[in-house]
């Protein structure tokens, strides 16, 4: 029996075979590709015509190179399956797209050490911009910014004093905000269902502090792990209800609360009319789960469009002077609180 022939693997298609298939020098092909404004039009053609039937993918980067431009801005975000960010994700890459860019979204973790070292790796790929999550980021991740004199637009947190640009709103004013509202409502026995990361232990400290205001300090607290699971939501509830009396369960996230509301409804407790429960972030699921969740809502889509522009703009030399960018947040109240 006849052996069956290697499959033949052919090399990629190169700037020399564009310009035999064009009938032009390599020279006039790699004009009409990096300067198309310099080279008749009619030559443009025949040359992406060319491009087009040899299936010759051009050199983004190095076709880049003289004007200094990479088309690349790297997005950093702590997981990159937490529906929290998708709209902020989306809305970036539809702006960027619109102005000639490409989006490299990364996982940074939820530690500095993590964020600075992928940054590090980054800077070989010359970005033309940065966009990080939050404003807690290690010292040498800022030299490394500096040195490299790349704009940066910090997102989800607000601060007077950014890296360079920042498109957020405050966390503690939020958590600030989400007692105020279950205090008017009568809540006095609150629990916290909650997760350590950076931001979200701002909101934490604001819902203390509204708590504080009116007497009450010894509101119980359930860590949960990163990213929030819903999984963690019925554990975190679970635990809470086996320490103590509860009347409102306060969770983090949106993801935490529908949880939460799973485990109460299992163990035969009304939401809210024996325990309420108060999301945050309003995801899509939000207003259809049953019941519906109260939560802390923000434009996360607003945050992305809005910290694409500021990029591209500063990129492009169009920055009009807005640097920092408050977005702010506003209660939903639905059924659950």
């Amino acid at each position: 029996m006849a052996r069956p022939s290697r499959a033949v693997i052919s090399r990629a298609p190169t700037l020399d075979d564009v310009a035999r298939a064009a009938g032009l020098s390599s020279m006039t092909v790699s004009r009409a590709l990096n300067t198309p404004d310099q080279v008749r039009s009619e030559t443009v053609k025949k040359v992406l015509a060319a491009v087009k039937a040899t299936g010759y993918i051009p050199n983004a980067l190095a076709g880049g190179l003289a004007s200094r431009r990479s088309k690349l801005i790297a997005v950093l975000v702590p997981h990159l399956n937490d529906p929290l960010f998708a709209d902020t994700l989306q809305a970036m890459g539809e702006t960027l797209s619109q102005r000639g860019y490409q989006m490299l979204l990364c996982s940074a973790g939820y530690t500095p050490q993590t964020e600075t070292e992928l940054v590090s790796t980054l800077m070989s790929r010359r970005p033309d911009g940065i966009m990080l999550t939050g404003i807690h980021h290690a010292n040498d991740l800022k030299k490394i910014i500096f040195n490299a004199s790349v704009p940066v637009v910090e997102t989800w947190d607000i601060t007077p004093t950014p890296i360079d640009m920042l498109v957020g709103f405050s966390h503690e004013k939020a958590g600030l905000a989400t007692a105020e509202y279950l205090l008017g409502k009568g809540y006095r026995r609150p629990g916290l269902l909650w997760t350590t990361e950076r931001t979200a232990a701002q909101r934490k400290n604001g819902l203390y502090e509204g708590l504080a205001r009116h007497g009450i300090t010894d509101a119980p607290y359930v860590e949960s792990q990163l990213p929030a699971r819903f999984a963690d939501g019925r554990a975190g509830a679970a635990q809470l209800l086996e320490t103590t009396e509860l009347d409102v369960i306060i969770c983090g996230s949106d993801i935490l609360a529908q949880g939460a509301i799973s485990e109460l409804q299992a163990r035969g407790l009304r939401v809210p009319q024996d325990v309420a429960v108060m999301g945050f972030g309003d995801l899509d699921f939000a207003a259809a789960n049953v019941p519906a969740i109260t939560t802390v809502a923000l434009d996360r889509y607003a945050i992305g469009a809005r910290a694409a522009t500021l990029l591209a703009n500063r990129i492009e030399g169009r920055s009009d002077g807005e640097q920092i960018i408050d977005i702010g947040f506003h209660l939903t109240e639905r059924e659950s609180a």
